[in-house]
């Protein structure tokens, strides 16, 4: 069975390229409906609003297709089909629109999710915004950014005055009660507070603009892809106790291990 430890460097820009490649695909599926009356909406959800459009089906298909052509054994977990258990020992998670309420209201916050990952969880994450062409990817120790600026290197900051940070999350409402409490405890704390960008906080993390992003409810799929990349960039992402968060639940993404640390004492109260 293939682990991350056991990837030849030859493979590992193998396996870069087709996570590059996979988010090719899915931009291809996506664009044609972004911003058009061609979306296809429903809520996957009846008590709230919780939607599913033709391009999150058309990227996941897209992507399938390509996995089954380029990596066979590979398993593949999804947010819109079935799992496909793993025969290799590595997995693809993939998000085919992160934020898609941001995707139907044409807001450009959304982005594609693409992992890969061994038992331990994921090592190699890509976080892309089709509409605006940038691409955030991080893995094997190197993170990196292609868009409108060029092509630069990936690095968190190192602030570590939590006063002085930036903290993200997709919701006022962080989850649960318990969730927004936890979430309270830290926002009043901090220099400057900004809600809604789903994956791309994560990105921003990881390009070094903000400090922190707290979640909860996440799924595995939502947390694999940012775990990689703000890792792979110097930052650290683990669950409201301090552990793994590959899983989902209560997130926090940490531009440091010391601002990390004092965040966790103010969550830990409200982990579960």
């Amino acid at each position: 069975m293939i682990t991350r430890n056991s990837i030849s460097p030859d493979q590992k820009i193998i396996l870069v390229n087709i996570a590059n490649e996979l988010a090719d695909a899915a931009r291809g599926a996506i664009l044609p409906f972004f911003r058009t009356d061609r979306m296809g909406t429903k809520s996957k959800e009846i008590v709230c609003f919780d939607p599913v459009t033709e391009a999150d089906m058309a990227a996941e298909h897209a992507i399938r297709m390509a996995l089954a052509k380029k990596r066979p054994y590979d398993g593949i977990s999804g947010e819109e089909y079935d799992d496909i258990p793993s025969k290799s020992g590595l997995t693809w998670i993939i998000d085919p629109i992160d934020g898609t309420r941001a995707f139907v209201s044409g807001a450009p916050t959304w982005g594609v999710l693409i992992a890969l990952a061994d038992s331990t969880g994921p090592f190699l994450g890509l976080i892309d915004q089709p509409y605006i062409s940038e691409r955030f990817i991080g893995g094997f120790g190197q993170a990196f950014y292609t868009g409108p600026q060029g092509e630069k290197t990936l690095k968190t900051r190192n602030i570590t005055d939590l006063s002085e940070t930036t903290l993200f999350t997709t919701f006022p409402e962080v989850g649960r009660e318990q969730d927004s409490k936890g979430f309270g405890a830290v926002k009043n704390l901090v220099k400057l507070v900004r809600y809604g960008m789903d994956c791309y906080a994560y990105a921003l993390l990881a390009a070094g603009h903000i400090d922190l992003v707290i979640e909860a409810g996440l799924k595995a799929y939502d947390i694999s892809a940012p775990i990689a990349v703000v890792e792979a960039a110097g930052g650290i992402v683990t669950n409201w106790r301090g552990g793994d968060a590959h899983n989902g639940g209560q997130v926090v993404a940490a531009s440091n291990q010391k601002l990390l640390e004092q965040v966790l004492v103010f969550l830990l109260p409200f982990a579960d």
